[in-house]
């Protein structure tokens, strides 16, 4: 039991560390790719990569070899990953607890409005540069070209998604036939050219903003799990740290246990040879 939490300790990073390649790979791969959807991922997996990476190396190099220092080290960037990812979690909940889409009659589809949705995320992807980046990847997904043949039955009965419902058509209320009323502002914005269809209209951000919105739920749901495994790791690398400390303190200057028990053996060694000589004589 006295190395059992290092042993523990030791496989975990290992697999960790061995986890980590592909993820830098992956980062590497999309950083060579031209499509600008992936590159959205670039960076975050490769600072996830060499983050794991390196906490691994030190958290497998303190356990299995005793070094107190790596795994004060571990430990310390283990902490700092809890809280950053638990910050990032609530964070993550508190942005996206708005919004959602409106029902519109006689559809199956749903509708999404810009305000509906949290301030922060509004002035994200109001931003210009940002959102012809998010234009690019709309345009090479082609997620207007599937449904650009629909019958009128097809916009009565199937769903779309939010990007579809948003990005693809104009606002089901827009009425092109009677100009002289008051109507939405993106009716105007909308153009039948396959690439300017509706990318400019507040409603196509908030298309993009749910499925974000939702995305980030999914994620919020994983990080709770990373939580739970990141603090059942933590836990196990305290007990290794403590044990490895007591290792150092019980056996200094690289001795081993036997250094310790010799000094006992010596003491009866005498004691018997001290007895025999009195017997002799």
């Amino acid at each position: 039991m006295y190395r059992f939490s290092n042993t523990v300790i030791g496989f975990l990073n290992l697999f960790t560390l061995l986890a980590s390649i592909p993820i830098i790979g992956a980062g590497l791969w999309m950083a060579r790719s031209s499509a600008t959807c992936e590159s959205f991922l670039q960076t975050p997996l490769l600072v996830v990569g060499f983050v794991i990476l390196i906490i691994s190396l030190a958290g497998f190099i303190g356990a299995c070899f005793h070094v107190a220092w790596a795994l004060w080290v571990y430990l310390l960037v283990m902490l700092l990953l809890i809280g950053t990812l638990m910050g990032l979690t609530i964070f993550g909940f508190v942005v996206t607890s708005q919004g959602g889409g409106v029902e519109v009659p006689g559809r199956v589809y749903k509708e999404y409005q810009l305000e509906n949705y949290s301030p922060w995320l509004r002035k994200r992807i109001k931003d210009p540069h940002y959102w012809m980046t998010v234009r690019s990847c709309i345009l090479g997904s082609k997620t207007c070209a599937k449904i650009a043949f629909w019958t009128p039955f097809d916009y009565l009965s199937r769903d779309m998604s939010p990007i579809q419902s948003g990005c693809c058509k104009p606002p089901t209320a827009c009425n092109y036939a009677a100009t002289d009323l008051a109507q939405d502002p993106d009716c105007y914005h909308w153009n039948n050219a396959p690439n300017l269809l509706c990318y400019e209209c507040d409603s196509c951000r908030a298309g993009v903003l749910e499925d974000a919105r939702r995305d980030w739920h999914k994620l919020s749901v994983l990080n709770i799990v990373m939580l739970i495994v990141l603090i059942g790791i933590y836990s196990v690398g305290c007990c290794a740290f403590r044990n490895t400390q007591r290792a150092e303190t019980d056996y200094p200057y690289g001795e081993n246990r036997m250094s310790k028990v010799r000094p006992r053996w010596d003491f009866y060694w005498w004691r018997w040879w001290h007895d025999r000589r009195h017997q002799l004589y």
